[in-house]
């Protein structure tokens, strides 16, 4: 499938996530109870559900989006690469720019999104909380009613597995065995909600998300048999043009 796709119409992304709210307390009593719910399914018996409410921001009924992140290819030989993310404490703003930038791109109709476990988080993601917020799903991201062969949608983990649902492979896992630099050099996921809510370093979650989405570009390419991203021509932009 991979040999009939040109670099340079897939968009690749990437998003992170925090709890809604700073605080298990802050929540309204009825989401408490809720969370309380969803939590017993993986809590240990000695833990609150406060205790685990940090976990909440991977699950889109507890959660929001605070950044995502988008690259695009350009010139060849070799590639060089451009990044643009979307951030900050406005979800809903958030996903209106996204959605803009996302319908625009979609005009192509070789135009294809790439995640790292985008099929089971960042895809779903999204769309959920653009239901939540009030907003229209863009086109690429909806599946409902699509056949296998009309979804626009790739997926670096489903790509590794080959048929293989055994196990799952991190993207930091896959970075390294391709000999690319790791893209967790700094913080790693399990660090967003904390940055986020206790020091509202909205840079350095930024500066990740990016590297995430240059990570996922470059196993793509090597999946492709194509020649890698160069470092030296990595910019970060305003808008694609």
């Amino acid at each position: 499938m991979l040999e009939n796709i040109n670099p340079g119409d897939i968009m690749f992304l990437d998003i992170e996530t925090v709890p809604v709210l700073s605080s298990f307390e802050l929540l309204d009593p009825a989401i408490q109870v809720l969370w309380e719910k969803k939590s017993a399914n993986f809590r240990k018996d000695d833990q609150t559900a406060a205790d685990v409410y940090e976990r909440s921001g991977i699950y889109a009924e507890f959660g929001k989006i605070i950044c995502i992140s988008v690259g695009l290819l350009k010139d060849k030989n070799p590639y060089g690469f451009r990044l643009k993310s979307f951030y900050g404490d406005d979800e809903k703003s958030i996903l209106l720019e996204f959605s803009a930038m996302i319908s625009k791109f979609s005009k192509n109709r070789d135009a294809l999104l790439c995640a790292h476990n985008g099929k089971e988080f960042d895809y779903p993601y999204i769309a959920r909380r653009m239901i939540i917020n009030g907003l229209m799903i863009p086109e690429i991201l909806n599946n409902a009613g699509k056949k296998p062969w009309e979804i626009k949608l790739l997926d670096t983990m489903e790509l590794w597995k080959f048929g293989d649902y055994k196990s799952y492979t991190s993207l930091d896992l896959l970075s390294s065995i391709l000999g690319f630099p790791s893209p967790k050099d700094d913080i790693d996921g399990s660090m967003v909600a904390d940055i986020f809510w206790s020091e509202h370093d909205l840079k350095r979650i930024v500066t990740y998300c990016e590297k995430d989405v240059l990570a996922v570009a470059r196993i793509l390419m090597r999946f492709m048999n194509e020649s890698t991203i160069s470092t030296d021509n990595i910019e970060s932009v305003t808008t694609f043009r």
